[in-house]
C-alpha cells in the first residue's frame, strides 16, 4: 500500500531528525568550540539528508495512489500533514537549504561571542549572509503558496496565521496594553519586596529544578535538564532535552525557566505514541506549543497557590529567608517593570517585546528594512513601546536573541499567540473543572489530565483554530488573557 510506504519513509526522516534534533542540542551544551566547523558541517549535511528524504521522487507518484485508498478519518489527515510536509520542503533547492544552514551555523556560533563583546560590526555581515538567504527562501515559498514573503515564513510555524490577523491582534493590544502597564507600575508602587539573598549555589538551583520538574510530572526516563547560553526545549518526544541558565545572585529567574520548558517537554513527552515519527503527531505549531510553556510558567507557575509549594522548597534547598515568604515571592514574580531583555521580561510587558520584534521581522523578509538598520529602527520601537533606549547597546538590543541568527524569522509571534491560547486554555478549565487555585491545591493532576485530553493527545489531527474551539468551546479570542492580565495584576 502507497500509504505504508509513506509511513515507513517518513518514520525514516523522523530518525534523521532525531540525530540532528541530539546534535544540534549538545552543539549548544557540551561541545567544546573547536568542534563547531565539524559540527557545523555535520548539521548541514544531516539538513541535506533530511531534505532529500522529502524530495524523493517516488513521494509524487505514493501520494497520488495513496488518495485512492481506503483510509481512516485520522490516516486521512495523516496523509494531508504527510503531504503538506513534503509541499513545504519541495518549495526549496537543495542547494539553498545548504547554504542556509552553513550561514545559519556560522552566524549562531560567532553570536555566542560576538554578543558579549557587544560587537555589531563583527555580526553584521554574518546576519546580511543569512537574512539574504532567507529573503530567498520566502520569495520561494511565497511564490510556491501564494503568500507574501513573511506570510510563508510564519507558515512554517504557524499554519493558518496571518498577518492581518496577528495585526487585528497587536492592534487591539495596543489600545489597552500601555494603560495596563501604566495602572500595574502605580499600583506596585507602594508595595514592599524583598529579594532573595545570595549566593544560590548552581549545583542546589538544579536540584530544586529537578524537584518541581518531578512535581510537574516530567518524565526523567524520556528527557533530561542542562545548561545553555539560551534555554530552549530540544530533542524528540522519546528524548527530550530541555535547558536553562543559571545565576548565583539570582534563584528566581533559572526556576521559572525551568518551569517554563517543562511545559514545552510535558507537551512533546504527551504527544500520542502511536502517531509517532509522522508530522500528525508532532506538535500542532509554535503557537499551542508556547502556550503549554506558558500554562505552566505563567498559568500555574506564577499563581499564587502553586508559589506557596514552591516556598517551603526553596526553603529546603536555601534556608529560610524572609524572602522566600509565599506573599513576598507572589510580588516578586508578579512585578512589572519595562526591561530591555525579552526573556527576563514580565508577563505583562512581554507582548511588547514581541510586537517589536513581528513588526522588524515582517519589514526586514518583505524587503522594507535592511540589516544595516536594525539597530535604529530596534531603538525608535523600544522607545515608542516601552520608554526606554538601547542606542549603542546592541548586546541588550537586537543582539539579545538567538533566532534570527539561523534564519527563524516568523517564529516571534508564536510566544504572545501562546500567551493568547494560554489564557483560554485557563479559562476553559476554570469554567470545567472548577478554580485553578482549588485544582492546583488539591488535584494539579486533573489539570495535566485536562491538557492531555484536549492538547498533547490531538498532537496535529486538528488545525489550530480547531483546536481551540474544540478544547476551549469558543473561536481564538484576546479577551481571556486580557482578563486574566487585570484579574492578577489589578484585582
Amino acid at each position: 500500500m502507497s500509504y505504508s510506504a509513506l509511513v515507513s519513509h517518513f518514520q525514516q526522516l523522523h530518525h534523521l531528525q532525531h540525530l540532528s534534533a541530539i546534535c544540534g542540542w549538545d552543539q549548544a551544551t557540551m561541545m567544546p568550540a573547536g568542534g563547531n566547523d565539524a559540527r557545523g558541517q555535520a548539521l548541514s549535511t544531516l539538513a541535506v539528508l533530511c531534505h532529500q528524504q522529502l524530495q524523493d521522487p517516488r513521494l509524487d507518484d505514493w501520494f497520488a495512489a495513496a488518495g485512492q485508498e481506503c483510509l481512516s478519518a485520522q490516516q486521512g489527515v495523516s496523509l494531508a500533514e504527510m503531504k503538506r510536509a513534503w509541499r513545504d520542503a519541495t518549495i526549496l533547492p537543495t542547494e539553498l537549504v545548504r547554504q542556509l544552514s552553513l550561514a545559519g551555523s556560522r552566524c549562531e556560533h560567532a553570536w555566542r561571542s560576538l554578543r558579549p563583546d557587544n560587537d555589531w560590526a563583527g555580526f553584521l555581515p554574518l546576519f546580511e549572509e543569512v537574512l539574504n538567504l532567507s529573503r530567498q527562501a520566502a520569495q520561494a515559498r511565497g511564490d510556491a503558496l501564494g503568500l507574501s514573503p513573511y506570510n510563508s515564513m510564519i507558515e512554517q510555524y504557524e499554519p493558518g496565521m496571518r498577518t492581518h490577523e496577528l495585526d487585528r491582534l497587536f492592534g487591539e493590544m495596543k489600545t489597552w496594553l500601555p494603560g495596563l502597564i501604566q495602572d500595574v507600575q502605580e499600583k506596585q508602587r507602594g508595595e514592599s519586596l524583598l529579594a532573595p539573598v545570595g549566593p544560590f549555589a548552581t549545583d542546589k538551583q538544579r536540584s530544586l529544578g529537578l524537584e518541581v520538574m518531578t512535581l510537574l510530572g516530567f518524565d526523567f526516563n524520556h528527557g533530561r535538564l542542562d545548561i545553555s547560553a539560551h534555554p530552549f526545549c530540544g530533542g524528540v518526544s522519546e528524548d527530550v532535552r530541555i535547558t536553562t541558565r543559571y545565576d548565583e545572585q539570582d534563584v528566581t529567574q533559572a526556576l521559572m525557566g525551568i518551569i517554563h520548558e517543562t511545559g514545552h517537554a510535558r507537551y512533546e513527552q504527551g504527544l500520542p505514541p502511536q502517531w509517532r515519527g509522522l508530522p500528525v503527531g508532532q506538535a500542532r505549531s509554535m503557537g499551542v506549543h508556547e502556550s503549554q510553556s506558558l500554562f505552566f510558567e505563567m498559568q500555574l507557575g506564577r499563581h499564587p497557590a502553586f508559589i506557596k509549594r514552591l516556598a517551603p522548597l526553596l526553603e529546603r534547598h536555601f534556608g529560610a529567608q524572609a524572602a522566600f515568604d509565599p506573599d513576598n515571592l507572589a510580588r516578586l514574580y508578579t512585578r512589572v517593570e519595562p526591561g530591555l531583555i525579552r526573556v527576563d521580561a514580565d508577563e505583562i510587558t512581554y507582548p511588547a517585546h514581541i510586537m517589536l520584534r513581528y513588526e522588524i521581522e515582517r519589514d526586514l523578509i518583505n524587503g522594507r528594512l535592511e540589516a544595516r538598520d536594525l539597530p535604529e529602527r530596534w531603538d525608535q520601537l523600544m522607545q515608542g513601546y516601552l520608554g526606554l533606549s538601547t542606542r549603542g547597546d546592541y548586546r541588550n538590543g537586537c543582539l539579545q536573541d538567538i533566532h534570527w541568527t539561523d534564519g527563524s524569522f516568523g517564529y516571534f509571534p508564536s510566544y504572545t499567540l501562546g500567551a493568547i491560547y494560554a489564557a483560554q486554555q485557563a479559562a476553559a478549565i476554570t469554567e470545567q473543572l472548577g478554580p485553578l487555585a482549588s485544582l492546583i491545591t488539591r488535584d494539579p493532576e486533573s489539570i495535566f489530565h485536562w491538557l492531555s485530553e484536549h492538547i498533547w493527545q490531538q498532537a496535529s489531527l486538528l488545525d489550530t483554530h480547531s483546536l481551540l474551539e474544540q478544547a476551549c468551546g469558543a473561536p481564538l479570542s484576546l479577551a481571556p488573557f486580557k482578563s486574566h492580565l487585570e484579574q492578577r495584576y489589578l484585582p
